[in-house]
């Protein structure tokens, strides 16, 4: 790290520093040191029972009745408003309630608080039988700055693991190879609960699919993240929030599934509320194993004439077992001060058993030749992770400080052996072997401070340091068990990543129009060895991540955003591997030690609306992208095909995005998504110019109906439209799901009946053409059409539910202040 580096970073944390102290030491003065503020809090409780009331409505009124300023109460049923001196009185609301005011308030500049102690309100017997049915949670909760999907409520996702759920999250796709990609770009972060996590693990595409469904409680889907947020991910965040109670006593759920083909699970979800703690656990264990297939042909030409075609068939059976635990603790200290403590290990045994057929034709379409590969891959993965966290609240409403902890371990071992007999030549025997062993820890510090009433500053650094050693090793059997190394196939690499952060950020209110700018700095120091050649790739670069956000709210249910955010994307760590894999010789998928990050610079327009039975988030967007990672196909001189990732272009997408979330009828419920996006991509690869200008879209509709009160019936559709790319093109891709539930032993549990892919068409297509030298077209089935069986029970637990109306939110919240 240069003096300049250093220098930087040290003008960041004396910053943060000094607001950090002077902030606590009293609260922040206006203009001259004249202004006054004074807290008013309070406790809501429910007169009988003394339980506290969360989510109880608490408004403050001046004297002439006009609102001076309103909340909420949190878990505990504790209130904060900030406010200046003068007469008020209040007015508390809570469902099926008595509401109650309290009046003569009087706040002078002699008191920085007042505290109203516990405020007792009565239940209302004739309310409580008329709201009877409660307005449950919506599947799809739309906000400015996120989307929120609540995958409980999504009968397509029961028994589902993480990837398979993240298919069914609208501008989400996932490709054959598991790969994420969100508005079309693969370039996005997935986060557990806000970090990065060890059940993301070190490939994060298998990882995805040996994570445990039934953990997650909701997707949340961030598409121009403030400087608050890593800049890493081009298009925006995937945040998976994984379940986690706080009510007092004993509550929790549990399910079982079973399905065709092979599928099996058991899962719990547990928390233990007593005074100061909260206890929480996660359990998810399950066995799979499903066929699959895929078919392909190849024809190589010589001058623009066709010089030979090669058609390969392929049928697999994909599965192991899989597991995870979570087990952690909130320890309330006192109303000031949270410590949270969790550990967290999953573990995975996958079996791939693969028999690949491969005719080799003439120019005359004559068969010359025909091979049968049997491959056999075993693969063991084992991921630990601890976690501390330490949250500082202070009297100021939203004011406070946190400080997290992390530390991830990882080992994923993987051998395989290929047995390969043919018509015209020997019979070949190989084995591989590739071992990946991660340590990555981070530290990381927020702090934030409210000025005023609308007004906050915010500010935090954090550092990760991540390390990564892969092993891997083909071999020839010669006989008598002896082994020879094939030398391409032969290294050991090393990566070493630490990344420095700091981020500033400030926000406020002016009438109807709320602003947020942010700063965040970014020091990379990553290198790249290959340690038995001796290939060291050492990089280093600063970089500046501005943003801003603007809202206008028209009304409490209209509001208009503009946002602007920078970012970059790092290779993935598999795309920096030289070796990829082994199990098609013909067809190899290989890394690249010198891929440099992308960069992007994204801008987006917003309307939210909220009426009466739902809600309608539109925007439209750009991003300009430099250093563009794309996947590139190169013909060998043996005839194998190589597809390498490189830094080819520069891109320009634009696009359109709408999501309708509506109550048609009581009983019928409907959510649809809707991207529209046009992409430009211009690069230069050995000489040859690569170009590609694509339209395409994608979208997804889910019927929800409820009938006779405790039966539900879904059906939700995905479709994604062809797409252009720089050497051919993928193909259109559809799918439909449904599934049936029923509340069963009053209400404690449910049974669901799903069918994913009912009509077997999640097929993932593609087309390669290299003019006058290479056409392909290719089909694949990761996984058959599934028939699943769930049953869940909730411990002194309801189903989920929340308040009538719809999806409003209040205003206000556009951008999170």
């Amino acid at each position: 790290m240069t003096n300049d580096h250093y220098t930087s970073f040290l003008i960041i944390f004396f910053l943060l520093f000094s607001l950090s102290t002077f902030a606590q030491q009293g609260n922040w003065k206006g203009k001259g040191g004249t202004k006054v503020e004074i807290t008013l809090k309070g406790k809501v409780l429910n007169e009988t029972t003394k339980a506290p009331l969360d989510y109880a409505t608490v408004s403050l009124y001046k004297e002439d009745k006009t609102l001076a300023d309103g909340t909420i109460t949190d878990e505990k049923g504790r209130f904060s408003i900030v406010t200046q001196p003068g007469r008020y009185y209040i007015e508390v609301e809570f469902l099926s309630y008595n509401k109650k005011t309290i009046t003569d308030i009087v706040l002078t500049k002699e008191k920085q608080w007042v505290d109203l102690g516990d405020i007792l309100l009565t239940e209302n017997s004739m309310m409580l039988e008329e709201v009877e049915v409660v307005a449950e949670k919506s599947q799809m909760e739309l906000k400015l700055d996120k989307r929120v999907f609540n995958v409980g409520k999504d009968l397509a996702n029961t028994g589902n693991n993480a990837s398979e759920i993240l298919e069914n999250v609208p501008s989400v796709s996932v490709d054959v190879d598991g790969n994420v990609s969100l508005r079309g770009s693969e370039n996005v972060r997935i986060l557990i609960d806000g970090k990065p996590s060890g059940l993301v693990g070190i490939s994060g595409t298998d990882a995805l699919k040996q994570m445990q469904g039934d953990m997650i409680q909701s997707v949340e889907v961030i598409t121009n993240p403030s400087a608050r947020y890593d800049a890493e991910g081009e298009v925006g965040i995937i945040n998976i929030v994984l379940k986690k109670g706080k009510k007092k006593g004993v509550n929790g759920s549990f399910s079982l599934t079973a399905g065709y083909p092979e599928n099996f699970g058991a899962s719990y979800s547990l928390n233990l509320r007593r005074k100061q703690f909260n206890f929480f656990s996660n359990f998810g264990v399950n066995y799979r194993n499903g066929p699959g297939n895929g078919y392909n042909y190849q024809d190589f030409y010589n001058n623009g004439l066709l010089d030979s075609r090669s058609e390969v068939d392929r049928t697999h059976e994909r599965g192991g077992l899989s597991g995870n635990i979570q087990l952690g603790t909130d320890w309330y200290i006192n109303e000031q001060n949270i410590l949270t403590a969790s550990i967290l290990t999953k573990y995975s045994a996958g079996d791939n058993l693969a028999t690949v057929t491969y005719n080799d034709f003439d120019a005359g379409l004559n068969l010359l030749n025909r091979t049968v590969r049997i491959n056999d891959e075993e693969e063991t993965k084992i991921n630990g992770e601890a976690a501390l966290s330490y949250q500082r609240l202070f009297t100021t409403e939203d004011h406070k400080l946190t400080v997290d902890f992390k530390y991830i371990q990882g080992d994923d071992t993987e051998i395989g052996t290929y047995d390969e007999t043919s018509t015209t030549v020997n019979p070949i025997f190989q084995r591989s072997e590739s071992s990946e062993d991660q340590v990555n820890w981070f530290v990381q510090t927020d702090y934030v401070h409210p000025l005023g009433k609308d007004g906050k500053f915010e500010a935090g650094l954090k550092a990760s340091v991540r390390t990564i050693q892969n092993d891997f090793k083909v071999e020839n059997f010669l006989g008598e068990n002896n082994w020879e190394v094939v030398p391409d196939f032969f290294n050991k690499l090393r990566y070493d990543e630490n990344i420095y952060a700091a981020y500033l950020m400030y926000g406020n209110k002016w009438n109807n129009i709320s602003y947020q700018f942010g700063l965040r700095t970014e020091y990379s120091d990553i290198t790249t060895a290959l340690l038995l050649t001796n290939e060291v790739n050492p990089r280093t670069y600063l970089n500046w991540f501005p943003s801003a956000h603007f809202t206008y709210e028209l009304s409490e249910t209209d509001q208009f955003q503009v946002s602007y955010s920078r970012r970059l994307s790092r290779p993935r760590f598999w795309y920096l591997l030289p070796f990829f894999t082994y199990s098609d010789n013909r067809n190899l998928f290989t890394g690249n030690p010198d891929l440099d990050p992308e960069y992007t610079d994204s801008y987006e327009v917003g309307y939210l609306k909220y009426f009466e039975k739902g809600s309608f988030l539109s925007s439209v967007y750009y991003r300009y992208r430099t250093g563009v990672i794309e996947r590139v196909t190169s013909i060998n001189a043996n005839g194998t095909t190589l597809r390498l990732p490189i830094n080819l272009s520069s891109q320009d997408a634009y696009g359109v995005e709408m999501n309708i979330s509506y109550e048609l009828l009581k009983w019928w419920k409907l959510n649809a998504n809707f991207n529209f996006y046009r992409a430009i991509s211009e690069g230069l690869y050995e000489g040859q110019t690569l170009t590609s200008d694509t339209y395409t879209w994608q979208t997804r509709a889910n019927s929800r109906m409820t009938i006779l009160k405790d039966i539900t019936f879904q059906t939700s559709f995905n479709y994604r439209a062809p797409n252009e790319t720089t050497q051919g093109r993928t193909l259109a891709f559809y799918s439909v799901d449904t599934g049936l539930s029923k509340d069963i032993l009053k209400g404690k549990g449910t049974l669901t009946f799903s069918v994913k892919d009912v009509f077997n068409t999640r097929k993932w297509r593609s087309i390669t053409d290299l003019p006058e030298t290479y056409y392909a077209e290719s089909s694949f089935q990761w996984r058959a059409r599934q028939f699943l069986l769930t049953f869940n029970y909730r411990l002194n637990q309801k189903k989920s539910r929340g308040r009538p109306g719809g999806n409003y939110q209040g205003g206000g919240g556009g951008i999170g202040f």
